[in-house]
């Protein structure tokens, strides 16, 4: 069969590159088509420099070919990068911490999609691979990570440091954290204008004794505002992880989240999009899967968006649990809620590592994996 080139002009009208809006010939993204017999070569240009974008684009050209033109087309796609230098290149602001090397910070568009649990349990996953780790609480109207580390009641000390009093960070499970709910008491709420909550950010930030750390995990509050803006001002932030559930009263927030680290005044990469509360499976029936919450929703958003999906995180009773008691239930073994985040953790250590590949050397940490134990290395 020969195939008709305007044919399969028309068919790839009918879908657009990740994170475009407009259809791949109208946004001119298609450069060439060429027809031979039953074989079609197209060349695309993207602006998505993502692995997931590329192959994302290669699929779906491959697949409208095949449902609209012709099924036993010979496909072959040619996807090129025209991405700016600028995203490609986190440029560094704000005033690094001396002995910080990773800061990631862990976002939400929304409040109860487990964003907090989903810190704390990425937290405990890197310092059981053998990294150093803190957790900032940036959550300032509602912490919750002092609770979920069993340190409620726990007050950081005063240590000097080269001369300079110091917060020494509260340690639990090998984690350092850091609260303004250490200052509080658990019935006392914050009532703070923004410009005080930077302010007492700011000095758990820069006048803590946090020591030598391998990542520095930043829990910010829900949504898009003045606290995500002052952390982002002043902090080199390595990358962002955004924390959703799979409904689209949740997935809307999150891409807009996921927006907000995009604005080129920004420009903090994502390093992916988490899924919480992703199924359930009883425990009476562990081969069955139940998405209350919908399902896929995280998986497509992250495919429209071409950023990576690093998880999904099932609902289970014991997670609840281990976070009201203040033990992370990534800290069980042998179970499917060590897998999941072993899993979530891996595949945030392996973007990060590509993130940093696209840095300047004099500015990039490299991290290196081996045999699923992970190294970070400058």
């Amino acid at each position: 069969m020969k195939l008709n080139k305007n044919e399969i002009i028309e068919s790839l009208k009918l879908i657009s590159a990740p994170g475009e809006g407009q259809n791949l010939i109208d946004s001119g993204s298609v450069t060439n088509v060429m027809t031979f017999g039953d074989e079609v070569v197209v060349d695309v240009t993207i602006k998505n420099p993502s692995l997931q974008a590329k192959k994302k684009t290669e699929v779906e050209i491959m697949k409208i070919i095949h449902d609209k033109v012709y099924e036993k087309a010979k496909v072959s796609v040619n996807v090129k990068v025209d991405a700016p230098a600028k995203k490609l290149v986190n440029s560094i602001k704000g005033n690094p911490i001396p002995g910080i090397q990773n800061i990631v910070a862990v976002a939400s568009g929304k409040g109860g999609v487990g964003k907090s649990t989903v810190t704390s349990n990425l937290a405990v996953s890197l310092a059981k691979m053998g990294f150093k780790v803190g957790v900032l609480d940036a959550d300032i109207y509602g912490p919750s990570i002092p609770l979920m580390f069993d340190v409620s009641d726990e007050k950081p000390l005063a240590v000097t440091v080269d001369g300079k009093s110091k917060m020494k960070p509260i340690e639990n499970y090998g984690v350092k954290i850091l609260s303004i709910g250490f200052f509080t008491s658990q019935d006392q709420a914050v009532v703070w204008r923004g410009p005080m909550a930077s302010k007492a950010l700011n000095q758990m930030i820069f006048d803590a004794d946090w020591g030598q750390l391998d990542f520095l995990l930043i829990d910010l509050p829900p949504g898009t505002g003045d606290i995500h803006l002052s952390i982002m001002q002043a902090l080199p932030i390595t990358g962002a992880v955004v924390v959703s559930t799979p409904q689209n009263v949740a997935l809307a927030d999150a891409r807009k989240g996921v927006a907000m680290f995009q604005q080129e005044s920004i420009n903090v990469p994502v390093l992916g999009i988490v899924e919480n509360m992703a199924f359930f499976t009883p425990e009476e029936l562990p081969s069955n899967k139940y998405y209350i919450f919908g399902k896929d929703g995280a998986k497509n958003l992250a495919d429209d968006l071409g950023v990576p999906l690093l998880g999904e995180v099932p609902i289970v009773q014991s997670i609840r649990e281990a976070g009201d008691v203040g033990r992370p239930a990534a800290l069980q073994t042998a179970t499917i809620v060590e897998s999941a985040f072993e899993e979530l953790t891996k595949n945030m250590v392996e973007q990060l590592v590509k993130r940093n590949e696209d840095l300047p050397p004099t500015e990039a940490i490299r991290i290196t994996t081996m045999a699923g134990c992970s190294a970070v290395k400058k």
